[in-house]
C-alpha cells in the first residue's frame, strides 16, 4: 500500500516537473521537452508547427523577429506564402487565449515584425529516475494494467524517398497525427518521444503492442518526389498482428505543409471512424459489457445512417451507458446528438422538444468539460435548429479551434448559411468539410445539404446530382430521397419522383410535408420562400400531406 502512494506520489511529482524547462505565462504552462501546452491541468491542442512558432517567440520575447526570422527558425527557410504564417499566426494566439485585435500575448509590429510581450517565468527542474527505484527497492510481481480501451500508437513512418533530408518532414507528419488522434475522445495515445524509439528498429507488433499496453498500432511510410507524395497507412491489432484498415494518398506536390495537414486530417477523421467500429465490434463480444462498451455500440449504430430505427438503437445504448456511468459525458452528448439527428431529419413531430432536451444535455457536458469540441459543434447544430444560425457559426467556428478535424462543424455552417438564405455559399462549406474527410460517415448529409441549398437557389438541375451522390454513399438517409423526389416533381419527371418518395418512405413511412413544413427553423423569408417551393414538389411526387 505504501509503495503504491509513494510511486502515485511520484508520478504526479513527475508531470508537475521533470527537471526540463517550462515557460509560465499567465495560466499557461508550455513545455518544451513534452512539447505540450498545458492551460492549468488541460492539455491544449496543438498543431506540431505552431507549437515551434510560438516556441521561438517565447524564447526571442527579447527581441522583434522578423518573417524572414520565423520562416528560417521553424520552416528551415523554405519559402512559405503570406497567408500560411498568418494562418499559423493566428493558431497560435488561438491557443493561448490572444487574438489578432487584442495582441496582448503576441505583438504584431507593422514593418517590423512580431514579438511576444507577456510576462514569461521560467522553471527549471530535475528529473530522477524515482519510479523506477521505487519499484527495484520493493519486490511485488508485476501486475499488468488492463488495455485501456481506443489505445493506439503512431510508430514513426518510414522515408522512402532516399533523401534523409526529407527526415523531417516524414516526422512532423507523424507528430501531427499522434497530436490529432489525441483529440478523439476517450483515446489513449502513446506520446510521441515514447514512440519515436522505435525508429529505424525491425518491428515485432505483437511485442510492441504488449510493452506499450495498446490495443492498436498505426504504421506507414511517406514517399514525396518532385511531383508527387505518397502515404501508405495500416492500422494493426496489436493481440494478433493483423491489419484492421489501409489506406493510401496519392496526391500532386502542392504546398507542402497544406498538403501534410491535409493528409493528417484525413487519416485523423478516417481513423476516428475505424477505431470506434474495432471498438464496438468488441464491446458486442463483451460477455459483461460496461459502460464504454455501451458508448461505442451506440456510435456504431448512429453511423449506419439516420433511419428512424438505427437512432432508436443508439439512443438505447447510450441510455444503458449512463444507466452504469450517469457521468458519462460521451454518452450524454451523443444522446443529444441522437436527438438532433432525429430533430432535423423530421423523423418525429416532437422536433423542438427533443432540440431542447439536446441544448440542456450540452449545457450540462459544456460546464463539466468548457472545451469539449464535440459539445460545441453539437450546440452549434442545436442554435441552427432553433433559428440562431449566426450563434450557430461562432460556436462552430470556436469547436474548430479546439479541434481543426471536426469536419462537420464546416458542414453545419453550411446550413446556417442555407437557413440564413444564403445557398449560394454552403457549397464551399462542405467542400471544406471534404477536403479533410472525404469518406467521413456523414458525408452522405453534406452532400443532401448542397443539393437542398441548390434547390433554395433555383440550381434543380445541379441539385439532382447532390442527391444522388448521397444516396449513393448511403442509402440510409430518407431526407435526401424526399428532397430528390421534390427536385425531380420540380423538373417534370413524375415517374422517378415517385419512385424516389416511395423509397424514402420505405425507411421512413411516418413522413409527412406538415411535419417538415411545420419543423422551418428559420424566419429568413429567402429560406420560406424556397422551402414552400420543396414542398410544391413533395406535394407532387406524392409524398403524404399528413
Amino acid at each position: 500500500m505504501y509503495l503504491g502512494r509513494l510511486v502515485i506520489s511520484k508520478i504526479r511529482w513527475l508531470r508537475n516537473g521533470e527537471g526540463r524547462l517550462r515557460y509560465l505565462f499567465e495560466d499557461y504552462a508550455f513545455d518544451t521537452d513534452r512539447r505540450e501546452l498545458h492551460r492549468g491541468a488541460e492539455v491544449v491542442p496543438i498543431a506540431p508547427q505552431v507549437f515551434d512558432l510560438l516556441d521561438y517567440l517565447i524564447r526571442n520575447r527579447e527581441h522583434v523577429v522578423s518573417k524572414d526570422d520565423l520562416i528560417s527558425a521553424v520552416w528551415n527557410g523554405r519559402i512559405v506564402s503570406d497567408a500560411a504564417l498568418t494562418t499559423r499566426l493566428n493558431a497560435a494566439r488561438s491557443a493561448i487565449g490572444d487574438t489578432g485585435e487584442k495582441q496582448h500575448l503576441i505583438k504584431t509590429l507593422p514593418r517590423k515584425g512580431f514579438r511576444f510581450v507577456g510576462t514569461v517565468q521560467e522553471a527549471q527542474r530535475l528529473a530522477v529516475d524515482l519510479i523506477g527505484s521505487a519499484a527495484r527497492s520493493s519486490d511485488p510481481k508485476p501486475v499488468r494494467a488492463s488495455t485501456p480501451r481506443l489505445s493506439i500508437v503512431v510508430l514513426p513512418f518510414a522515408n522512402l524517398s532516399g533523401d534523409p533530408e526529407q527526415d523531417y518532414f516524414v516526422d512532423g507528419m507523424t507528430e501531427s497525427l499522434t497530436t490529432d488522434l489525441s483529440r478523439i475522445s476517450g483515446s489513449f495515445v502513446i506520446g510521441r518521444h515514447t514512440a519515436f524509439t522505435y525508429k529505424n528498429q525491425a518491428r515485432d507488433l505483437k511485442k510492441i503492442g504488449r510493452e506499450l499496453n495498446v490495443r492498436y498500432l498505426l504504421e506507414g511510410s511517406v514517399q514525396r518526389s518532385d511531383k508527387r507524395l505518397r502515404v501508405n497507412v495500416q492500422l494493426v491489432a496489436a493481440e494478433t498482428a493483423n491489419h484492421i484498415w489501409a489506406e493510401r494518398f496519392d496526391k500532386p506536390m502542392a504546398d507542402l505543409f497544406d498538403m501534410q495537414d491535409e493528409v493528417v486530417s484525413r487519416l485523423a477523421n478516417t481513423l476516428n471512424a475505424e477505431l470506434i467500429a474495432a471498438e464496438a465490434r468488441r464491446a458486442e463480444r463483451s460477455p459483461h459489457p460496461n459502460s464504454l462498451d455501451f458508448y461505442f455500440q451506440g456510435i456504431a449504430w448512429f453511423n449506419k445512417g439516420p433511419t428512424p430505427d438505427h437512432m432508436a438503437r443508439a439512443h438505447a445504448m447510450f441510455e444503458r451507458a449512463l444507466a452504469l456511468d450517469p457521468n458519462n459525458i460521451e454518452a450524454i452528448a451523443w444522446t443529444a446528438a441522437v436527438n438532433l439527428e432525429v430533430a432535423s431529419a423530421y423523423m418525429s413531430d416532437d422536433g423542438r422538444a427533443l432540440v431542447a432536451a439536446a441544448e440542456a444535455m450540452l449545457a450540462k457536458v459544456l460546464s463539466l468539460a468548457p472545451n469539449h469540441a464535440f459539445a460545441h459543434l453539437l450546440l452549434g447544430s442545436a442554435l441552427n435548429a432553433t433559428n440562431r444560425a449566426a450563434q450557430c457559426i461562432s460556436e462552430c467556428e470556436r469547436a474548430l479551434v479546439l479541434d481543426r478535424n471536426l469536419a462537420d462543424a464546416h458542414a453545419e455552417i453550411g446550413l446556417a448559411r442555407h437557413l440564413m438564405g444564403q445557398g449560394a455559399e454552403t457549397e464551399a462549406h462542405i467542400n471544406e468539410g471534404l477536403r479533410i474527410s472525404p469518406r467521413d460517415t456523414s458525408a452522405h448529409r453534406w452532400l443532401a445539404l448542397v443539393g437542398i441549398s441548390k434547390l433554395q437557389i433555383l440550381a434543380d438541375v445541379e441539385a439532382l446530382g447532390w442527391f444522388r451522390r448521397s444516396i449513393e454513399l448511403n442509402r440510409n438517409y430518407a431526407l435526401a430521397h424526399f428532397w430528390l423526389a421534390a427536385a425531380l416533381a420540380l423538373l417534370g419527371s413524375l415517374g422517378q419522383a415517385s419512385g424516389s418518395a416511395k423509397a424514402g418512405l420505405s425507411l421512413d413511412p411516418t413522413f409527412t410535408i406538415r411535419r417538415y413544413r411545420d419543423g422551418a427553423s428559420s424566419d429568413n423569408p429567402t429560406f420560406l420562400a424556397r422551402r414552400k417551393r420543396v414542398c410544391d414538389g413533395m406535394r407532387l411526387a406524392g409524398i403524404p400531406e399528413g
